[in-house]
């Protein structure tokens, strides 16, 4: 990423951009072919001359096509031939956003790749659910897993289609009425250069289309913050189901040696916070005035490069972080098992209510004993057997299926086959435990 929007690889991408339209152009006749066969093969720059120049003109394209120009000589007067700044800026802004979303592309694949791994190797193992932070039902750990995996893949459609709309380039002049070209020139200008061309255009790029892909990286920030929050969440001391990687030899802090603090997800976290606030400058920069002004430039400069860089590195701190991650599936039952089988109080209203209770009376009769149980401590499965009222309704081998963990997840195989579209294979084992439990064995 640093290399893409390092300034040899922007001012090279606009030497590819002007060449592309001398090309172009001298195959339609308007520019001498020697001229461009010329340009072709001397045009060059130095990017401190380029520097030296922009300090005095004040105006990076000028200084770059007079710093070109010293190099190819007389036939430069036909480089940069019809076109005006941001037919070069804009459409080049567009090769360069195209090579970092090859990037960011194989960062959300890498990513997909760790937590459907991970999801299957955790599809069985039990742990509660939690809404409110509270013990709601029972899940697994792969059941989380697996819905990480499938919003990434709705990030990795979005951004697709994001990074779609961004190939567009445009050499449609001052105003964008295709004064100096034709529009039939602007197509094979960009075609050669692998954009199409927009259908329509100020002097700039219409800046809906970055909006876009801004608040698309945005989203897929979102992502990985949910992710790091709830491996946070996982890894405090009172929970301890999941932990993040701690090497032997890391500390946590430099007045408390037991510390083992989730750094990384701390990171993802706060960075995320810098790519969603790069969006809202986005959506700034849609607004400009008449057909153009420089407002958004300047906000460009930073929020692209910063983003897509960042989106870059919090995929590849996500991908590491899930890869290496220690699961503790014993403390996972053991949190399960704490509240003594309340989490199994829904489906008891439920077999209640089969057996002929009201739904409010058997919601009552429920809800008294998890209070109780909730308040002093004591077993909820207990004391609903013990509970002559519900023995006279319900049969005892019933009150205790409605206590049965696997009754409770025995739709997790087809919700995972609805997820991946396939059923478990041998490239995707499940059971890695005593490995996992040796690892994180600390």
């Amino acid at each position: 990423m640093g290399r893409i929007w390092g300034d040899e690889n922007r001012f090279r991408t606009w030497l590819a951009v002007e060449v592309a339209a001398t090309d172009t152009l001298a195959e339609a006749g308007l520019v001498p072919k020697s001229a461009a066969k010329s340009i072709r093969e001397r045009a060059d720059f130095q990017l401190d001359r380029i520097q030296e120049i922009e300090a005095e003109v004040r105006h990076d394209v000028i200084a770059f096509t007079t710093a070109v120009a010293e190099v190819v000589g007389p036939d430069a007067r036909w480089f940069h031939y019809g076109l005006t700044s941001n037919d070069v800026v804009d459409t080049a802004q567009a090769l360069l956003i195209g090579q970092a979303s090859n990037i960011i592309d194989s960062d959300l694949e890498r990513l997909s790749e760790v937590l459907e791994r991970r999801a299957w190797e955790f599809k069985n193992t039990p742990m509660v659910g939690r809404t409110h932070g509270i013990h709601a039902e029972p899940i697994t750990f792969g059941f989380k897993l697996a819905n990480w995996y499938s919003e990434v893949q709705r990030d990795i459609a979005r951004f697709r289609m994001a990074a779609e709309d961004m190939r567009v380039g445009k050499f449609s002049g001052a105003v964008g009425t295709l004064a100096h070209l034709s529009p039939e020139l602007e197509e094979k200008i960009c075609a050669r250069l692998g954009l199409k061309a927009a259908a329509i255009s100020s002097q700039v790029i219409q800046r809906d289309r970055h909006a876009h892909y801004m608040a698309t990286l945005a989203v897929i920030a979102c992502t990985l913050d949910k992710i790091a929050t709830e491996m946070r969440h996982l890894q405090r001391t009172e929970v301890r189901e999941a932990e993040e990687y701690f090497s032997e030899k890391q500390k946590g802090s430099s007045a408390m040696p037991h510390k083992r603090n989730p750094i990384t997800c701390e990171q993802i976290s706060g960075l995320a916070r810098v790519v969603r606030s790069n969006a809202q400058a986005a959506f700034e920069n849609v607004a400009l005035w008449h057909e153009r002004d420089i407002s958004h430039s300047s906000v460009e400069r930073i929020i692209i490069p910063d983003s897509t860089t960042l989106v870059d590195y919090l995929l590849q701190k996500t991908t590491n972080l899930i890869d290496t991650m220690f699961i503790y599936p014993e403390r996972m039952r053991a949190n399960l098992e704490s509240t003594g089988g309340l989490v199994f109080s829904g489906q008891l209203l439920l077999d209640l209510v089969e057996h002929g209770l009201s739904r409010e009376d058997a919601y009552r009769l429920v809800q008294g004993h998890s209070m109780r149980a909730w308040k002093q401590g004591l077993n909820f499965r207990q004391l609903v057997l013990k509970d002559k009222k519900i023995s006279k309704r319900v049969p005892r081998a019933q009150v205790e299926r409605a206590f049965d963990l696997k009754r409770q997840l025995r739709n997790i195989d087809k919700i995972f086959l609805r997820v991946f579209g396939r059923k478990q294979t041998k490239s995707n084992p499940e059971g890695r435990r005593a490995r996992v439990a040796a690892k994180a064995g600390g």
